[in-house]
């Protein structure tokens, strides 16, 4: 069993400009309110700092790297100048691509120190392709001081094989509506037995990540092979990977004509962080993932996020527990907010054999 302890782990950001310095986490907490208020008052206040603190940082931050940070001007108020946006946005990139990375490292720790601090809370060990409720889910569950979710990040089809082989208790993966969920639940079906049940989370949309405003109008996958057309992409074996490449065959677009399509990414958070900075074009992510940067969004797929488990698991406490969690109107807030107010079917469960496509396949294999 893995430890109910929580352990947080967090980079540390080394400048080296005639002297070494390591990076105040609360300047970029402070630039970020600054491009939010555009007044250092209110930023300062928003991150918890006095006004003379917020003013040294940017003072001492702007001649270690040569250019100012900010720009001030009367009646525009504190703005955020070239160096600092850059600043502003290389953090969110790098928080967008480690944050799964770095509490998938965090939890291995802790179950490196279990022995010690080992406790009488249950824990469920949850494999997942990526989702924003998720984290939440764990909050949840942490708060409740009942159960203790343990968290890792994986594909869907990493985090189904895991399930399979007994070295998680639930997996998360998702599966596209209609024809384009027949391929892959076709392949997460071999992972799945008549004993496993499906817990509904929610409904997404993926679709094309692009800068505000579509500068480079880019409609649909055969847009990608076009020339400048800079894309990033997600790691092999996730869902969202599966089906781009789903989409490219449709289309008859070689791999091979994307720009970037091997340059990969774990998260849809780090896909959405890339097109922001600058650094891509496009890229094929969830719609959550592209307002949460502000980006545009071209819609091309529906699909559901299921949590899978084996029925013996629901009736245990800890799996009434969790269950009860993803019930709660807490998390059915955190889906709406993310996703919003449509028929997501939260925390419902189904068989296999009942829910699409798996009751088409399932009765086309039938003798």
């Amino acid at each position: 069993m893995a430890s109910s302890l929580s352990i947080q782990l967090r980079p540390v950001w080394r400048f080296r400009n005639g002297e070494e310095r390591e990076l105040d986490a609360s300047l970029l907490v402070l630039l970020e309110a600054i491009e939010h208020s555009g007044k250092l008052t209110a930023a300062a206040r928003s991150a918890g700092i006095s006004h003379r603190h917020a003013w040294n940082l940017i003072e001492r931050w702007s001649a270690l790297l040569d250019a100012p940070l900010v720009t001030v001007a009367r009646g525009r108020g504190t703005r955020l100048s070239v160096l600092g946006a850059k600043l502003l946005w290389a953090g969110r990139r790098a928080y967008a691509r480690l944050a799964p990375e770095l509490e998938n490292l965090a939890a291995e720790l802790a179950d490196s120190l279990y022995d010690p601090v080992a406790t009488d809370v249950p824990v469920l060990r949850l494999q997942a392709s990526h989702d924003f409720t998720l984290a939440g889910l764990r909050e949840l569950a942490g708060k409740s001081r009942r159960v203790t979710l343990d968290l890792r990040y994986r594909g869907s089809a990493e985090a189904l094989a895991a399930l399979r082989e007994g070295r998680c208790d639930i997996a998360g993966f998702h599966v596209s509506e209609g024809a384009h969920g027949v391929a892959p639940a076709s392949r997460y079906a071999e992972a799945l037995g008549e004993r496993h049940r499906l817990v509904w989370i929610a409904r997404r949309t993926q679709g094309l990540i692009v800068a505000p405003g579509n500068p480079k109008s880019l409609h649909g996958v055969r847009d990608l092979a076009g020339r400048g057309v800079r894309f990033i992409n997600r790691q092999r074996d996730s869902g969202t990977r599966i089906l781009l490449d789903q989409l490219l065959a449709e289309a008859g677009v070689p791999a091979g004509a994307v720009h970037g399509y091997g340059a990969e990414e774990y998260t849809h958070a780090s896909v959405a962080a890339h097109v922001a900075s600058g650094l891509a074009d496009v890229g094929l992510g969830i719609r959550a993932a592209a307002r949460q940067f502000h980006l545009g969004f071209v819609p091309l797929a529906t699909e559901r996020y299921f949590l899978a488990l084996h029925e013996d698991l629901l009736a245990t406490t800890q799996g009434e527990l969790l269950l009860g969690l993803i019930r709660c109107d807490a998390f059915h807030d955190m889906v709406a907010e993310f996703y919003g107010e449509g028929p997501h079917s939260t925390g419902h469960v189904t068989r296999l054999a009942d829910t699409p496509p798996w009751n088409s396949l399932l009765r086309a294999a039938r003798p």
